[in-house]
């Protein structure tokens, strides 16, 4: 029997409507839970085919879990390992190396010693720095937000310098971002399943929260922006190996500049996404988890350390330079220097 377990928090809708989703599709040898684990001990055995991870981004426990997990075999969605490494400077860096548009983004030193560090841990940093230059090549207005982060927390739009440092200096030991605003005419977050399939949604950041998706779904203003939301989207997620996730794009000009786009365990409350998005999400995610378990394939394979779990220890000590690159995730082996 392949078993689907649904791993998650404070959400009331979305889990419960997945497993009853996967459950009534009544295909043989597969059937959907909620996780249920203790303790974990280091050679747990592999208890779900196939993990949905909606929480292990806020606790530790969970997500050393969904790792130990992943090493007996076990596909999670999505990848502890490269969710643990990513943040979103690197994502706007390698969108922008990939053809996909994004607004001019610098990465800034905190503006307090993180704990533990003083001024002597910082004697590579620039000081002080040429705020002007930075200014210059981002423009405003900017918004200011945090390199890894969601929810819109510490997130602030400013219009000048005099505005930046107000904000700036209230981060206190945040590594925050400054990014170009984009003056936008439309605005989309998009959910992305199974690197495969892409759901467009007007969204409007601007209102409460419980409005921002807009009612009856508007497509994009022409074929031409839909069909490059898509590609874009698609591209995103699949060189950075998620396969749930939201993609945000904020249009100018007919331009989609890529605002936001890690989001591995996005929003899907019915509440708050609205009837027609949740069905979506719901049917697209339950299909996703079944085709996983029922093909089998064991994620271990895609793991740098993946030569260990043969059994045999002969592989302790990597050969080749050719097949230790060859072990590196699929996520991270990229040639992005063309």
């Amino acid at each position: 029997m392949k078993k689907i377990g649904f791993l998650f928090g404070m959400e009331n809708s979305f889990p419960p409507a997945v497993v009853d989703k996967i459950n009534s599709m009544n295909v043989d040898g597969v059937t959907a839970e909620f996780v249920s684990i203790g303790g974990i001990r280091m050679d747990e055995p592999k208890k779900y085919d196939v993990i949905i991870d909606r929480i292990s981004q806020d606790i530790q426990f969970y997500r050393a879990y969904l790792k130990q997990a992943a090493m007996q075999g076990a596909i999670v969605v999505n990848n502890p390992f490269w969710w643990t490494a990513d943040d979103k400077f690197f994502n706007y860096a390698l969108a922008h190396k990939l053809g996909v548009a994004i607004p001019p983004t610098v990465i800034l030193p905190h503006k307090k010693h993180p704990e533990g560090t003083t001024d002597r841990s910082m004697r590579n940093l620039m000081y002080p720095l040429n705020w002007q230059e930075i200014f210059d090549y981002v423009g405003f207005p900017a918004f200011l937000k945090p390199y890894s982060g969601g929810g819109w927390k510490h997130v602030y739009k400013v219009h000048s310098p005099e505005e930046f440092f107000q904000h700036y200096n209230q981060t206190g030991d945040l590594c925050m971002t400054l990014q170009h605003g984009v003056e936008f005419d439309e605005y989309y977050r998009c959910y992305v399943v199974g690197q495969e399939k892409v759901h467009i949604m007007k969204y409007d950041p601007k209102a409460p929260h419980h409005e921002r998706y807009v009612k009856g779904n508007p497509p994009p203003s022409s074929v031409e922006l839909r069909d490059r939301i898509e590609k874009d989207a698609l591209t995103l997620c699949r060189v950075l190996g998620y396969d749930l996730n939201t993609v945000e794009f904020a249009v100018e000009g007919g331009v989609p500049y890529a605002i936001d786009f890690l989001n591995p365990a996005p929003d899907a409350e019915s509440s708050s996404v609205g009837e027609d998005n949740f069905n979506w999400i719901v049917n697209a995610v339950a299909e996703m988890a079944v085709k996983m378990a029922l093909q089998g394939k064991n994620p271990a394979s895609e793991l740098r350390w993946a030569n260990f779990l043969n059994g045999s220890g002969e592989e302790a000590k990597p050969t080749a330079r050719k097949k230790r690159k060859a072990a590196i995730p699929a996520a991270m082996n990229l040639r992005i220097s063309d």
